[in-house]
C-alpha cells in the first residue's frame, strides 16, 4: 500500500512563507503525477496546485488554481513521488489543512486514481 507523508506546516504571520513537503513509499506500478490540496471545516477539499499527465508518455502539465497563482509554486522530482509546495505570501484565509495527493496506478491491473496523506496543518495569524 501506499504511504504519503507530509511535512512543513505551521503557524506563520500574514505575509509569511512556508514550505510543504511530500513524499511517497511502497510499490507504485505507474506514478502520473502529484499535487496538492487544502480543507477547511465544512468545506470541500479543494486543489491548490497539481503537476501532472493526461497519458503515460504525454508531458507534465502543471495547473495552479486562482487563489494560489503568484504566490505558491509546486515542484515534484523526477520519479513524480516527491512534490514541495513553496507558499509565499499567506494570507489568513490560507489557513487549512494541507493534503498531499499522488496520481497513480499502483498495480498492473488497478485504476488510475488519487492517493492522499493525512494531511499537515497550515495557520496564517498575527
Amino acid at each position: 500500500q501506499v504511504q504519503l507523508v507530509e511535512s512543513g506546516g505551521g503557524l506563520v504571520p500574514p505575509g509569511g512563507s512556508l514550505t510543504l513537503s511530500c513524499s511517497a513509499s511502497g510499490y507504485i506500478y505507474h506514478p502520473y503525477g502529484m499535487g496538492w490540496y487544502r480543507q477547511t471545516p465544512g468545506k470541500q477539499r479543494e486543489l491548490v496546485a497539481e503537476i501532472t499527465s493526461a497519458e503515460t508518455m504525454s508531458p507534465l502539465v502543471t495547473r495552479y488554481s486562482d487563489f494560489a497563482k503568484g504566490r505558491f509554486t509546486i515542484s515534484v522530482d523526477g520519479r513524480k513521488t516527491s512534490s514541495s509546495l513553496q507558499m509565499n505570501g499567506l494570507k489568513t484565509e490560507d489557513t487549512a489543512t494541507y493534503y498531499c495527493a499522488l496520481d497513480a496506478r499502483l498495480d498492473v491491473t488497478g485504476i488510475r486514481r488519487d492517493y492522499y496523506g493525512r494531511g499537515t496543518q497550515v495557520t496564517v495569524s498575527k
